[in-house]
């Protein structure tokens, strides 16, 4: 696990007009073939160092365009397995390119975060939603693996932790989340309690299975009334409970809304579980997930500039010292 900077960046291969030119080949004939028609010009309004998005008028409505970085490629393939598996749950792409990671997908409309006044009773339904996703995929562990979703179940962490540390200590003094020697023995005192957590996840009721990643409310959207997932680029194959740390961050922040209680009730509730056995793990989760959402960051800065290092670059540091908290 290193760092080794691309030339150039992805933000400047995606912003240059010879990639601008072959994805709007690729979508132009991808609409042709479905028999749509390109109705006003293609826009790019945002390029961030893990993904881009191009915004694609047509007669049938608007559609989005959004292309990865490599280490987030496996996207397209994982939302198109999802819609097959989740099919209530998770819409199914227009189109996919999954050689390059390149995926068309229809306009979603209004996201949950759009309605202020139902944002407490959607965060409770969205969790819910989470967990009987969960629950479904539990059984499809090589399905989703074999999309490029990167394995992140306990047994993995420690050596993940190791390599980590290592990386961050490589990076120059300048940017963000370089690790300092004295900080990173500080970490390694707590490799012990990190792999006792890992073993405690794996004897936890809980089981491994898809995470999400990234569950909030500008993740999701209502259609006919049900609440569909999408943006899986920082999904991974891990702990349960896991899907729960943003939440928990939200829950947090003492703003109007469903205390941290409720969540942990409404996720209880779709695993028939109780709150010993959720104890344990959520516990445990302390150290993995700091570790696996540290790894993330790690993956989508991987082609970044040094600016977009000063900007998104403490990241993978800041994540990894959840785990030092008392």
């Amino acid at each position: 696990m290193s760092l080794s900077p691309a030339t150039p960046s992805y933000s400047q291969l995606v912003a240059s007009d010879e990639w601008r030119q072959e994805a709007t080949e690729w979508i132009e004939d991808t609409v042709d073939r479905l028999g749509y028609r390109v109705r006003g010009p293609v826009t790019q309004p945002r390029i961030r160092p893990w993904s881009t998005q191009l915004v694609v008028p047509t007669d049938h409505g608007t559609l989005w365009f959004k292309a990865p970085c490599a280490p987030m490629r496996f996207e397209p393939a994982l939302q198109q397995l999802l819609a097959r598996l989740l099919p209530g749950l998770v819409a199914a792409p227009v189109a996919v390119d999954v050689v390059r990671g390149w995926m068309l997908t229809a306009d979603h409309g209004r996201l949950l975060a759009d309605d202020d006044a139902a944002a407490g009773d959607d965060l409770r339904d969205l969790i819910g939603v989470a967990a009987r996703a969960q629950r479904e995929l539990v059984a499809h562990r090589e399905e989703l693996l074999a999309t490029g979703l990167p394995d992140c179940s306990p047994s993995t962490i420690p050596e993940r932790f190791d390599q980590l540390l290592d990386a961050l200590a490589s990076l120059p003094p300048q940017l963000p989340s370089h690790l300092e020697a004295a900080e990173a023995d500080r970490f390694r005192s707590r490799r012990s309690e990190l792999v006792d957590a890992c073993a405690a996840m794996e004897e936890s009721q809980f089981p491994v299975t898809f995470q999400h990643g990234d569950l909030h409310l500008k993740n999701a959207y209502r259609s006919s009334e049900t609440i569909r997932l999408f943006d899986f680029g920082d999904a991974q194959w891990a702990a349960a409970v896991e899907v729960l740390a943003v939440p928990h961050a939200i829950a947090s922040q003492g703003q109007d809304g469903p205390s941290w209680s409720e969540l942990v009730a409404e996720y209880l509730g779709a695993w028939d579980l109780d709150h010993t056995a959720f104890g344990i793990a959520w516990n445990a989760s302390h150290f993995t997930h700091s570790v696996n959402r540290a790894f993330t960051w790690w993956r989508s800065l991987q082609s970044a500039t040094e600016e977009e290092w000063q900007q998104w670059g403490d990241a993978p540091l800041a994540h990894l010292r959840e785990m030092m908290r008392p």
